[in-house]
């Protein structure tokens, strides 16, 4: 199944229909090449598709970003880890991939992908799984104010939180020593998302409905 979107220019969904299709790959490019091609240093299979494809597919993101800063979902940063084995199976080092902005286009619009999967089957009157995301309970709102508090960083309590405020307090700490301690607490105060039948939104996201479309063997 394919999902074909559109968006207005400033990254508002103004319509999408799924269809029946098959996909050929073009270059079967990596998302090392195709940041690589972007950044100005094609190879021989990026180079062919970069004014037709890459450039497009880029500017598009660049769309899709207005949106996503107009609705400020949580931006942790929490760098992924991986780990490199020998010959014998044993660690040889732990690594930390470059985080790139191809990963974040591909990520942005498996997102969007998701939304208008949600959107269709509600449209249908189909009962559907959501992934839902609860806000995070007082109790561990309270336990990350008192954590802040040995940093010296201020979160005041009794307001009804939204992604954007845990925002504000991690450009607050980016650069500083504690940074990457800060985002592992913000973190642990979020709820754990779940898939359920009723819909009660996705908080990290900011969005009204998300259900997962794209890429469920990760999840199986």
């Amino acid at each position: 199944l394919a999902c074909f979107m559109s968006f207005d220019k400033s990254g508002r969904k103004t319509g999408h229909r799924f269809a029946r299709a098959i996909m050929r790959s073009a270059a079967k490019l990596s998302y090392e090449e195709a940041q690589a091609a972007i950044d100005g240093h094609p190879n021989g299979k990026a180079g062919p598709l970069l004014a037709g494809v890459l450039k497009p597919l880029w500017r598009a993101y660049a769309i899709l970003g207005k949106g996503r800063d107009h609705r400020a979902p949580l931006e942790l940063d929490l760098p992924e880890r991986k780990l490199i084995l020998d010959a014998h199976g044993l660690i040889e080092r732990v690594v930390t991939p470059l985080r790139l902005d191809a990963h974040r286009l591909i990520e942005e619009f498996m997102i969007q992908a998701n939304v208008a999967a949600a959107e269709e089957l509600e449209a249908k009157k189909t009962p559907l799984l959501y992934r839902v995301h609860d806000q995070p309970s007082a109790e561990k709102l309270r336990t990350l104010a008192q954590f802040l508090k040995t940093v010296d960083q201020p979160f005041p309590l009794g307001q009804i939180v939204k992604p954007k405020h845990f925002n504000v307090l991690l450009s607050a700490v980016a650069g500083k020593d504690y940074q990457h301690l800060v985002n592992e607490m913000v973190l642990r105060t979020q709820a754990q998302a779940t898939y359920a039948p009723d819909n009660i939104g996705h908080f990290g996201l900011a969005l009204r409905r998300y259900c997962h479309f794209t890429s469920p063997i990760r999840r199986y």
